[in-house]
Order: structure tokens, then sequence, then C-alpha cells
């Protein structure tokens, strides 16, 4: 059995979608490459891409990828909702089978040699990075782009890879490798960003919720709406359905409803069997090969 490797590349820009279709043939020149998912985001202004192969296949594709978003994006020009802090933002390696967390690990160092070769300032995290205080992502992207020229000047965010000056047209990027993160945000029926704000505290490990979850508060103007938007780390501590339920109940006190929901790129087969064990009371016998597509 072959070893499968997954990226999730996150670039800024989700608006021009000419843009986003010349990095996509890009990174499709690499033979062997299967997309998962590619998901655009206007108010975030920001794509996702996702896609899985060989690790050295997607390694390539990624290179390929990087270089063309850093070719066509100009940071000093871009506006969206989404924490932000380079072109091509953040740039995860999950393993997916047959391939463990250190290979993982040093085909991240290897693609972030390659983007820092080219000018960008790359910084690692997650199991990437062995510098604790370094390691979470919402640290490395504090204060996001516009804060990135003076925070580079501190000795203790010099970049891992790359020059360590400031790069204004495509900012630094974030790579490493993680355990497979499921992206979920949540929509209410609301223009009140800072009910949006207090709901986010119930659930943002970092406001006293949960642990393995990374929340914000976005204002989606063209949809009239406040999106929870959250990075759950790790579902198997924290599933899916305790965070629905707490976010549906808090929203309840402020007389707000949930309009929709959105699941980003690809998400695990056992997170979704925690769903159906929760809502459809599913039987233990219940196996995950009745699945199928």
């Amino acid at each position: 059995m072959s070893k499968v490797l997954m990226a999730e590349v996150n670039i800024s820009e989700g608006t021009d979608l000419s843009i986003v279709e010349k990095v996509k043939e890009a990174f499709l020149t690499v033979d062997g490459i299967e997309v998962i998912d590619i998901d655009s985001n206007a108010d975030h202004n920001r794509t996702v891409f996702t896609y899985k192969g060989e690790p050295q296949n997607v390694l390539e594709a990624t290179k390929r990828l990087a270089a063309k978003a850093v070719e066509l994006i100009d940071m000093t020009k871009h506006k969206g909702s989404h924490p932000r802090i380079g072109a091509v933002d953040v740039v995860p390696f999950i393993p997916v089978r047959e391939i463990t967390t250190e290979e993982a690990v040093d085909i991240a160092k290897e693609f972030g040699k390659y983007l820092g070769s080219l000018g960008v300032p790359v910084y690692f995290y997650e199991d990437a990075q062995e510098k604790e205080y370094r390691k979470a992502l919402p640290k490395i992207r504090k204060g996001q782009y516009e804060a990135l020229e003076e925070r580079m000047k501190d000795e203790e965010w010099y970049p891992d890879e790359g020059p360590k000056e400031f790069n204004p047209k495509s900012g630094a990027t974030v790579t490493g490798a993680r355990f497979p993160l499921v992206a979920f945000n949540i929509n209410l029926d609301t223009e009140d960003i800072d009910i949006g704000k207090e709901i986010v505290k119930s659930v943002r490990a970092a406001a006293g919720g949960y642990t393995y979850v990374r929340a914000i508060a976005l204002s989606l103007e063209e949809k009239r709406q406040v999106q929870v938007s959250m990075n759950m780390i790790n579902y198997e501590k924290t599933p899916i359905h305790r965070v629905f339920e707490t976010i549906k109940s808090e929203a309840n006190r402020y007389n707000v409803n949930i309009v929709d929901t959105e699941l980003v790129g690809p998400v695990p087969i056992y997170a979704i069997r925690d769903i159906l064990d929760f809502y459809l009371r599913i039987s233990k016998d219940f196996s995950i090969d009745q699945i199928y597509s």
C-alpha cells in the first residue's frame, strides 16, 4: 500500500477567480494528484486547495501552487475578513496513509526551504516547530499582515526560513504537519458582530471554551450575517455536534438563529460517525464500512 499525504493550501485570494484558476492550473501539472476540494470564499477573500497523493508528488504540486500564488497575489491590496499574514497564508501537510508525522514534517520543512528561496519569510508550526511559543497558528498570525513588518524586527519572531526582512507583496507563510483539522463555520441571522463575539467565547479555547477549538466572529457583509468561523484541531476530543449544540444554545440567548453551516475542505469519516451517533442515536453495530460513495 502506497504512502498518501494530504495538503490544505490556503491562499489569500477568493474574489478574483481568474487568479484562483491560474493557481489551480499550476499545481495540476503534477501527475498523481487527487483533488479533494477547492473552496473560494469572497467574504474571507481566501481559497483553500485540498489534495492528496504520494508525498513527493504532493510536495512538487505544492511548490508549483505556491510559486504561482506568490507571483500573482499582492498583499498590499488585500482585504478580507479572515485572519492572514501572507499570499500563501498557511500550508499544513496531513498524514493520511502509511506515512508518519515525522515524514510529513520533513516534507513541510523541504517546502519551507523552497518557499524561503523565493524570498518569502516562512514560519513552521504545529509538529514542525520545536519552539513551544510559536507552535500555534493564532500566535504566529497575531496582528495579521498589518503587524508583520514590526513583528519581524523582534528576534523571537525571526522566520525559520527565507529572508528576515518584511516582504510587502507576499507577506509570510506558515507551514507544518498536523492532525486532521475540521474547518467548521456556523452562520447566524444577525449583523451584530458583538453578539458573534460573545457567542465565540462559549467555544473558543482562549476564552475558556473547548480546549481544541479555535474560533473567531466574522462579518459576512454580502449575506448580512455573522459567522462563527472555527478550526477544530482535534475532533476526537471535541466532536462537531458538541460545538454545534453549544453555539445553538448561546445564540438562543440573543434571539439569534443558525441559518446554515459550512464544512470547509475534507472531513474525516470518523468525525461524521460521531454526528450520526449523536443525532440519529445510531446502533453501535453500525460500521463505517456501511458508508460508500
